[in-house]
């Protein structure tokens, strides 16, 4: 695959898993400073990770809800936790995701995430 069908699948997944409105978002918010890194991400984290056979979508949105309560990301944590539904999980596997965390990343950092993960719950059930 060159970096165009790369880039053109990656905005094909990243759209279906984050939705039309957050790509769109981020697409407008592109500038000549973060031109390459957006086009970095849509190729490599969409187009060549998340396209990739190995997980469904559903297993590598849990993976990345563990991945960001352990590091401690809570912007990408929140985005995940909406785009989670958007590839299968329940709000019962989003506080899965979290209890296991708790024992293995810490209490405090899923303390954080169940309430960022209440935050985004409240916000979608607004909209």
């Amino acid at each position: 695959m060159d970096d165009r069908e790369r880039y053109d699948a990656g905005m094909k997944v990243r759209r279906a898993v984050l939705g039309d409105a957050h790509v769109d978002r981020s697409l407008q918010r592109r500038s000549e400073f973060n031109r390459e890194f957006q086009d970095l991400i849509t190729r490599y984290a969409w187009g060549e990770i998340w396209t990739r056979d190995g997980l469904e979508r559903r297993e590598r949105s849990l993976v990345v809800l563990a991945l960001m309560i352990a590091l401690n990301r809570a912007d990408e944590f929140k985005m995940h936790v909406r785009a989670a539904f958007n590839n299968g999980l329940t709000r019962d596997d989003i506080k899965e995701v979290i209890l296991q965390c708790a024992i293995y990343v810490g209490v405090p950092a899923a303390n954080s995430a169940f309430h960022q993960a209440e935050e985004v719950f409240a916000a979608m059930e607004t909209k």
